[in-house]
């Protein structure tokens, strides 16, 4: 499917021309407007009854859903009535859009035929937002942050050990609107999954707003997994060894734990009030709840992580103190043994007529053993105090 069929023109210096001229959907037809192609669109397609169905365009996958879901409500209420129809999942019939890293112009076109909110349009598009669980009228807005480990040979002072993003999450009676920033998480994966099991399709819109955070929240896992293992290397390189270049990687590592916390520990809170919306149905609220335990799992990981990154950084600057306090009390040590010696010759250099052992045949060696023994003396007593 070109993505040329996809957003009409919105009004800009560029001129885009198609390769060919495509059918023109009633909305098109209502509004006189043409369609540009979009490099932000990842995918989009309606599932009905747990199928993906290709569309021309989104207007006119919008229009199906709302057909279908339409005419199995009325076949629903026949039936309540005693009359047939189709059972009730086939009524969640919805319009999947995905956009990654999409221009002001792609994602307000959107809101006009999807209805969103502006305030909602306006946070997707700047980014930057915290995570949060908005409500404006029959829709909602999520925002998750989406966090990635980062491969690296060698942890450095300047190692970048997590990648972090956001993923904006429209969710609608109809449609769900993902718009991602960043290059972690992708999507892909999800939207594969869901279509391989038409059971999970047909849970609707919310069942694809759980999958999602199902999944952004399993990365948080695998994340802060990792950063718990690179957490033990390094508290066993402190009581191993410690250098000026090891405390730059451990607060390097802080910093990273500091960063993935402000992505997870915000998002706890949303997720709660979430679960418990009524505009959830209530056979999906146990599977919400089911990814507010794994969050709450990894905030307390994350916790835990952050407090012995703390005690490690700690215990790096005690154990460097502490080796330059030994080196120190060597370097003194030398110093209080060669004092000795540097005095007895710097009196003995005066040149004074009335000196002890001047005239004497065994002045010098006398002088010379003298050094010999205090040195040793001094030296056993350093030694014997751990100094040396």
């Amino acid at each position: 499917m070109r993505s040329s069929l996809l957003f009409p023109r919105i009004k800009h210096t560029r001129t885009i021309r198609a390769a060919h001229t495509p059918a023109v959907s009633i909305r098109e037809r209502m509004t006189g407007v043409c369609v540009p192609p979009s490099d932000s669109l990842v995918e989009y397609a309606a599932y009905i009854g747990g199928k993906k169905i290709d569309a021309l365009g989104i207007p006119d996958a919008l229009e199906l859903v709302r057909a279908h879901n339409a005419a199995h409500n009325q076949g629903f209420d026949a039936t309540s009535d005693g009359g047939s129809g189709g059972g009730s999942s086939e009524g969640n019939a919805f319009v999947w859009v995905g956009l990654h890293e999409p221009d002001a112009p792609e994602v307000e076109w959107l809101a006009e035929v999807f209805a969103l909110h502006p305030l909602a349009v306006e946070d997707a598009v700047k980014a930057h937002q915290r995570p949060k669980v908005e409500r404006y009228g029959d829709s909602v807005f999520v925002v998750l942050k989406t966090v990635a480990y980062i491969d690296h040979e060698v942890l450095t002072a300047t190692s970048e050990i997590i990648g972090t993003g956001e993923l904006m999450v429209f969710v609608g009676p109809d449609f769900v609107v993902t718009v991602r920033h960043g290059s972690h998480c992708p999507l892909s994966g999800v939207r594969a999954r869901l279509e391989d099991e038409p059971k999970l399709l047909n849970r609707g819109p919310t069942g694809v707003l759980h999958a999602i955070a199902d999944h952004v929240v399993d990365k948080y896992l695998t994340v802060a997994d990792r950063m718990q293992a690179e957490l033990e290397d390094v508290e066993a390189m402190v009581f191993a060894d410690v250098s000026a270049r090891d405390i730059g990687r451990i607060y390097n590592l802080k910093r990273e734990m500091i960063e993935m916390k402000r992505s997870v520990m915000p998002l706890q809170s949303p997720m709660s009030t979430l679960a418990q919306r009524r505009m959830i149905p209530s056979e999906m609220r146990e599977y919400f709840r089911d990814v507010v335990d794994h969050l709450a799992r990894v905030c307390e990981q994350v916790e835990s992580s952050n407090e012995l990154c703390n005690s490690i950084l700690q215990a790096a600057l005690a154990r460097s103190n502490a080796l330059a306090n030994e080196d120190m009390r060597k370097i003194s040590s030398w110093v209080a043994i060669m004092a000795v010696p540097t005095m007895i010759a710097g009196i003995y250099g005066m040149n004074f007529e009335h000196m002890p052992e001047l005239d004497s045949v065994f002045g010098y060696p006398v002088v010379i053993g003298v050094m010999l023994v205090a040195c040793t003396l001094l030296y056993r007593g350093f030694r014997r105090n751990g100094w040396m």
